[in-house]
Parts: structure tokens; C-alpha cells; sequence
């Protein structure tokens, strides 16, 4: 097994702040699904805001800490492309929650359940898989959770036709398919960050082991 923390040394700092990101990530998803079940009731976007914006500063830390420490191994391109991945998916959550809460009247009653559901676990793999790191480069078990990872969003995408078909029976007022359309494929889109971001680690544990 090939230890990541021999090439940095002592120094974790790395580890914990792109756990700290991928908990930020998770946040915001948890956040998301306090939204989705309370639509009626007032809402804020502050929630979200504050996993975004703590993360971008979180990231804003690996970007300095890659400069500013000798890296041997593990090239620096790497950190900051799963930083920047993990990232994107905190900053994706609290855009759908910006555009629904923009026009939550075409919003009530609709099921996303299943697409949140799909983040849940999503976020939680990327988090375990970002947790690995600092124990070890264990290849098949990295592979093994990235797997769960690509078949999650897999679902994601046979779903999505479901709610395509759904959209377009013409059942639906136009601005709702407009409002429902952008939704749906916003929660597609933050399952695909965190594919993005399993990609990513992935590819780190290959290269090392």
C-alpha cells in the first residue's frame, strides 16, 4: 500500500482540508434536503452560501499550501484538480437552490427525492474516498468505492429520462417545464461534479500505487 503521508512527511495538513471540502460538500447536500421538504416554509439561502463559501476559502488554502510546500511524489496539479473538484459541487447545490427558490410555485409538489437521494450517497463516497488518502493509497478499495460512485450516477442518468418523458407528455405548463427542466438538470449536474471528483482521486491512487 502506498502512503501518501511519507511523501508529505508529517505535514497533514493537505488530508485535512480536502476532508474539510468534501464535508463541506456533504453539508451542502444535508442542507439541500432540509430545502426540498420544506418548500412552504420561509427559506434562506445562507445555509448554502456558508458550505460555499467555506469551501472556496478551504480551496483558497490548498492553492497557497501547494505553493508554498515541497511536494515530491504527488504532483501539485493533482491536489488542486480534487480541490477544485470538490469544490464545484457546494457551488453547484447553492445555484438549484438559487433558481428554486427564484419560482418555488412550479416547485411544490414535486418529487425530487430520488435525484437527492442519489446525492446523499454520492457525497458520502466522495467523502470516504477523500478519507482514504490519509491512511493510504489502497487501489481496489479506492476503485471498489469509485465504482459505487459510476454506478450512482449511472442511476442518475437512466432517471433523468424518466423525468424528461415526465416533462414533455404535455401535461405541464411551459414555464413549469422551463423552471422543472432547469432544476432536474442542475441535481444531474452535482452528481456529475462528484463522479468528477472520484475521477480525480482515482486517478491520484493509479499513479502512486
Amino acid at each position: 500500500m502506498f502512503s501518501l503521508q511519507k511523501l508529505l512527511g508529517k505535514e497533514d495538513k493537505f488530508f485535512s482540508l480536502l476532508e474539510a471540502s468534501a464535508q463541506e460538500a456533504r453539508n451542502s447536500v444535508q442542507a439541500l434536503v432540509k430545502l426540498s421538504q420544506g418548500l412552504d416554509q420561509p427559506v434562506v439561502l445562507d445555509e448554502f452560501a456558508h458550505s460555499r463559501r467555506k469551501d472556496k476559502q478551504i480551496t483558497e488554502e490548498i492553492s497557497a499550501a501547494v505553493y508554498n510546500t515541497f511536494i515530491t511524489a504527488i504532483e501539485r496539479e493533482d491536489i488542486e484538480d480534487l480541490s477544485n473538484a470538490l469544490y464545484k459541487i457546494p457551488k453547484t447545490v447553492e445555484k438549484f437552490s438559487e433558481r428554486l427558490l427564484l419560482a418555488p410555485q412550479y416547485a411544490r409538489g414535486i418529487d425530487f427525492s430520488k435525484q437527492i437521494s442519489l446525492l446523499e450517497r454520492a457525497t458520502n463516497l466522495v467523502l470516504e474516498m477523500v478519507q482514504t488518502l490519509r491512511a493510504g493509497m489502497d487501489l481496489e478499495e479506492v476503485k471498489g468505492l469509485n465504482d459505487k460512485l459510476q454506478y450512482l450516477e449511472s442511476e442518475a442518468d437512466k432517471h433523468m429520462m424518466t423525468l424528461y418523458k415526465d416533462l414533455f407528455s404535455g401535461n405541464r405548463e411551459p414555464v413549469q417545464v422551463i423552471v422543472l427542466k432547469d432544476l432536474y438538470e442542475l441535481l444531474e449536474k452535482v452528481i456529475d461534479r462528484c463522479r468528477d471528483a472520484g475521477n480525480v482521486i482515482a486517478h491520484i491512487v493509479l499513479k502512486n500505487s
